[in-house]
């Protein structure tokens, strides 16, 4: 193998549907997971697929030459579409390593969780090769024949080798094109990082980046504490706020902790080597089991 209805009453308001699918996302978990709050998820997304889209066809396309040139009495339709069935499916699940990615980036703290790329890296293949399997099967009969599927794990277990590292190297682009977004925003418009946009529900409120003191997880939400004493909710995970504000001066300090390591003023011991963090009246605790933040807190002018 190679490779009920429900009647709805009419909308008041021309953003009530907006704003249904926006409580549908939130209840279900995912609000802010897959793009993510400032836009630079969604040009991450739309590059790498595009990327990945191309580097895949080319390998498809050679695969199909090489096919054709050492099976010369083979129909040329029929590497075609082994190679075209592939591209399709891995295309179409790409979405998978991109969530998989929003969730576990690989700054992800702590580094445990990053264990749930092994799932995600089966899912992915395992979705790409029913996937192929299927669309073979369906061209041949569309074209009177007959495609011989053969003992599928033992195939799928050599089709998860190269998935894998098709999975890889997929996980390097988005962190590399993510990290290069980044840099070309804070160089080429630095004014688009001095606000972040909480969301809660249909609700938007612009804060500057310099009000935030910390952020810190609450079950399902991340609680934004803010200099003047406010404290705003959103429902997305704090890895995904990390992702946002880690180019922005704010490091994490524990697993339900980000600070604003511009607002930090002074850094006390704790004991077993745990420290608090002072924020001004605030105080946030710094987890021995990050000291590449303590040491950056340390090399900081404010402390």
């Amino acid at each position: 193998m190679s490779h009920s209805d429900v009647p709805i009453a009419p909308a008041k308001d021309p953003g009530d549907g907006l704003r249904r699918i926006g409580d549908i996302w939130q209840g279900l978990g995912l609000s802010g997971v897959f793009f993510g709050t400032d836009g630079i998820y969604r040009k991450t997304f739309r590059y790498s697929y595009a990327a990945a889209a191309l580097f895949v066809a080319v390998i498809n396309t050679l695969n199909v030459i090489s096919a054709t040139h050492d099976m010369p009495h083979l129909n040329p339709l029929e590497p075609v579409i082994w190679e075209g069935s592939s591209w399709l499916t891995l295309v179409g699940f790409f979405w998978i390593v991109w969530l998989a990615w929003r969730l576990a980036p690989l700054n992800m703290r702590p580094r445990w969780l990053l264990l749930i790329h092994i799932p995600a890296a089966l899912l992915f293949s395992l979705a790409h090769v029913s996937g192929f399997v299927a669309l073979r099967i369906f061209a041949y009969w569309a074209l009177g024949g007959h495609y011989h599927v053969g003992h599928f794990w033992p195939q799928f277990f050599y089709e998860l080798r190269k998935d894998s590292f098709g999975y890889v190297m997929f996980l390097a682009g988005l962190a590399l094109l993510e990290h290069l977004l980044r840099q070309q925003q804070l160089t080429v418009a630095p004014s688009q990082s001095l606000t972040f946009d909480i969301r809660d529900g249909a609700k938007l409120t612009r804060v500057p980046v310099a009000e935030i003191l910390a952020v810190t997880s609450a079950g399902n939400y991340v609680e934004f504490l803010l200099k003047d004493g406010r404290r705003l909710l959103m429902r997305t995970p704090l890895s995904a706020v990390e992702g946002d504000l880690s180019g922005r001066g704010f490091v994490r300090t524990h697993r339900s902790w980000l600070v604003n390591e511009t607002a930090v003023t002074g850094l006390t011991p704790q004991g077993s080597g745990d420290y608090d963090v002072a924020l001004g009246a605030l105080t946030a605790p710094l987890s021995r089991r990050f000291p590449d933040a303590l040491a950056r807190l340390r090399a900081g002018s404010a402390v």
